[in-house]
């Protein structure tokens, strides 16, 4: 079935150059939006990923050494490799990596010695295609497949030509095969995982070997002749003839050795040349990209759309592979077994349940039905509910946000799992704490339901922990009400507002507090740390996504609320390092963005402008989404105020260039800011079209003068999941001045508990 599939994309390449050719959308992706970062300010932390759609490997250029968790920062000069990659994050690294690297002249194999300068002036950066010339005249290509690449290695005329694989920096075996022209092998690398986790591998060239070697990297000694080596580092060389072009076709497996030979058999043994493998992904990836079809945007502006919506494409990744009848199976991360059905990995909820999971539900619905199954799943194999998958589990960050995603996915009609179910295992995570990291059950569990909070100092970030555990409490009730729960209904409807006891009306912001209900000492709302997770307290004031209200109560109504807001953007962006000791990236991002206190380079407050539509302002939220979306987002390689995580600073800036924000996944409501184009086709998954137009729409005119949805006066702040995925239009009539007299009433308000 899946050699069909390709052959179809194929044919319909070639058949396509004589009908009418679709826009090419793939041209406005830059893969290296993001890449200009490093250790002290981060620019993205992105490498230029190519791969397809939520690919299970991607490949990438390395211009750092090995294990190090920047693996392409583009103020670099040298590459070393060219890596099956998969990392998510930098702090994280990355895991089942193996690279290869082209050689000329004399063979040399340690990654400081074969290192070659390249110029970006001679690099090509797209998802289907990367394409380098080395200054030694070495040109290297790239395509992808979802568990594959396809490589060309073009050397200099009459020079030698070797390729080195460098096994990274984990255990790794590899065996050269020079009757079949191939390497096969297995990587094992990266943090927290369990030992029996692989990435089995095969190499398949289209040149005869000529010679041959293998080594190993840390004491940089090589066997000349030498068929197989197994340990730590172990690698391989191959020569070919002087000056000739090489292919390498690449797939592997988590599962085994035979899967990785069918991985490459499906996914590439069709594809005669790179060119063939290059066209088919691009047609991947534009069909892909014209499920958002924009229109009437400045040619930057379409450049960073398409870039953000690329990246948002990537997360979560897929971990299953097809068995040889098609049906989906998986190695699991978490007991070492092999299981039939779906699995994804590559997130952490605490950054991605606020809006890349809401983004997929858009537009990928029966593939986040089965991410959220399989969540269960991963409770039953692991214990635990994932938080922070790369892809065992770290329980890294806070929150139990796993919760937020099957709320969520239930409230939109994607019902795909026993609720039941869900909810036992959330409760086990909200009465437990788990071997690994904060957000693997919970910090601070008993004193949170004894006490309505988690205690400071005794807990660190406890402040953060109460606010995110009373949100996900809200999910844990949402969920049970919605499936007739009574049971879990009630236990989780007495936390859900636990925010309430950190707000201290006299200094106006979250506080911490001790065991004993003292305030922490000496409050500083521009300190970091602390109580708070990378942020302060002008960052956590907000983080009360289900009840807006509630908040809007404690600071004294709508006028004193958005006064708050508004001061954010007006104090200074002074910066107190608190107990982190010294500035963090984060700090520094706040400082760069030069917004106050409005720390968009991390996830805690970029809901909060969206927050302005619960109390009476609208037009602001307008005005300052848009002014964040061009102040702060480009395509370039500078091209974001902080770490993209995973998928969700991109998919903020999606959601919100369309015109609307999921401010409380666990509700079927995406609240509205300020579309930046002037007409968005959404292409749902079953062919049905959700057109967004927003008439006379500018720079100037960020402002809502009117809303139709479907022909009918629209003043709501807010649209349902159903009325986008259900098909149908909504048109703005924008103006440069506030219409302060829209959406008045109270039923124009999103969803507050308090309220509810």
């Amino acid at each position: 079935m899946r050699n069909l599939f390709i052959l179809f994309l194929i044919i319909f390449s070639i058949t396509s150059l004589h009908a009418a050719k679709p826009v090419d959308l793939v041209k406005y992706v830059n893969t290296l939006q993001g890449t200009n970062s490093h250790f002290e300010l981060t620019r993205g932390n992105t490498y230029p990923t190519t791969a397809l759609p939520f690919g299970m490997h991607t490949w990438t250029p390395q211009t750092g050494v090995n294990g190090d968790g920047w693996k392409y920062q583009f103020f670099k000069d040298s590459i070393r490799g060219f890596q099956q990659a998969h990392q998510c994050s930098s702090w994280s690294n990355d895991y089942c990596v193996f690279s290869l690297m082209p050689v000329t002249g004399k063979l040399v194999l340690d990654q400081f010695e074969r290192a070659a300068r390249f110029n970006h002036d001679h690099e090509i950066a797209k998802p289907n295609y990367y394409k380098v010339k080395l200054d030694n005249q070495i040109t290297t290509e790239i395509s992808p497949t979802e568990r594959g690449a396809h490589l060309r290695f073009t050397f200099p005329k009459k020079q030698a030509s070797y390729i080195v694989l460098d096994g990274y920096t984990g255990f790794s075996q590899v065996k050269i095969l020079p009757k079949e022209n191939r390497i096969v092998g297995y990587v094992r690398n990266g943090r927290g995982l369990t030992d029996n986790l692989k990435s089995y591998f095969v190499i398949q060239f289209d040149r005869p070997i000529t010679d041959y070697g293998v080594w190993e990297n840390r004491e940089k000694k090589q066997w000349k002749g030498e068929l197989e080596k197994e340990g730590r580092g172990a690698g391989a060389w191959v020569r070919f003839d002087d000056g000739v072009n090489v292919q390498a076709k690449v797939a592997s497996s988590y599962i085994s050795p035979e899967q990785a030979e069918r991985n490459l058999a499906t996914e590439l043994g069709l594809f005669k040349s790179l060119e063939d493998t290059k066209a088919a992904a691009w047609e991947i990836w534009n069909r892909h990209l014209h499920r958002i079809f924009v229109e009437g945007g400045t040619e930057e502006e379409m450049a960073t759309f398409y870039s953000c919506y690329f990246r948002a494409s990537l997360f979560s990744r897929k971990f299953y592979e097809p068995d040889e009848n098609g049906n989906p199976y998986y190695f699991s991360p978490y007991d070492g077994k092999i299981h039939p059905g779906y699995l994804y990995t590559d997130t952490g909820f605490w950054d991605t349940f606020r809006a890349q999971f809401p983004l997929n539900a858009l537009l990928h619905p029966t593939m986040h039905g089965r991410y959220v199954a399989g969540l269960l799943d991963s409770y039953d194999q692991c214990g635990w509910l994932p938080s922070w998958s790369f892809p065992g589990e770290a329980g890294s960050m806070i929150g139990n946000h796993a919760i937020s995603l099957l709320a969520d996915a239930w409230a939109k009609g994607l019902q795909t799992f026993d609720p039941q179910r869900a909810l036992d295992a959330y409760y086990h995570e909200a009465t437990n704490k788990g071997p690994w990291g904060p957000a693997n059950g919970r910090d601070g569990w008993k004193e949170y339901y004894t006490l309505g909070y988690v205690p400071y100092p005794k807990y660190r970030e406890a402040t953060a922990k109460t606010l995110e555990y009373a949100y996900d409490d809200f999910c844990g009730y949402q969920l049970a009400k919605m499936t007739g729960n009574d049971f879990y209904t009630r236990v989780f409807s007495r936390q859900m507002y636990n925010y309430r006891n950190l707000f201290d009306p006299s200094v106006g912001f979250m506080r911490g507090r001790d065991e004993q209900g003292a305030w922490k000492a000496d409050f500083n709302a521009y300190e970091w740390g602390g109580p708070y997770t990378e942020g302060n307290a002008w960052h956590y004031l907000w983080s009360v996504f289900h009840d807006p209200q509630g908040l809007i109560d404690l600071l004294g109504g709508n006028e004193k609320f958005v006064a708050k807001m508004d001061s954010v953007f007006t104090v200074p962006n002074t910066v107190l390092v608190g107990t982190y000791g010294r500035k963090i990236h984060e700090m520094t991002e706040m400082e760069m963005a030069d917004m106050g206190q409005y720390a968009h380079g991390n996830q805690p407050i970029q809901h909060m402008i969206y927050l302005y539509n619960y109390a009476g302002a609208p037009w602001k939220a307008q005005r300052w989404a848009r002014t964040v979306m061009d102040k702060l987002y480009d395509a370039t390689e500078n091209g974001y105020p902080g770490d993209e995580d995973q998928g969700q600073t991109s998919s903020w800036y999606v959601l919100s260039a369309l015109g609307f924000y999921s401010v409380c996944p666990g509700t079927d409501e995406y609240v509205i800011g300020s579309p930046v184009f002037q007409k968005a086709t959404v292409t749902l998954e079953d062919g049905k079209q959700f057109v967004i137009e927003a008439k006379n729409n500018n720079k100037e005119n960020v402002y809502i003068q009117s809303a139709e949805l479907n022909g009918e006066k629209h003043s709501r702040h807010f649209i349902r999941y159903r009325e986008i995925v259900n098909g149908g239009y909504i048109k703005f009539q924008m103006g440069n001045q506030p219409n302060k007299s829209r959406g008045t009433q109270a039923t124009d308000l999103p969803f507050s508990l308090s309220n509810d």
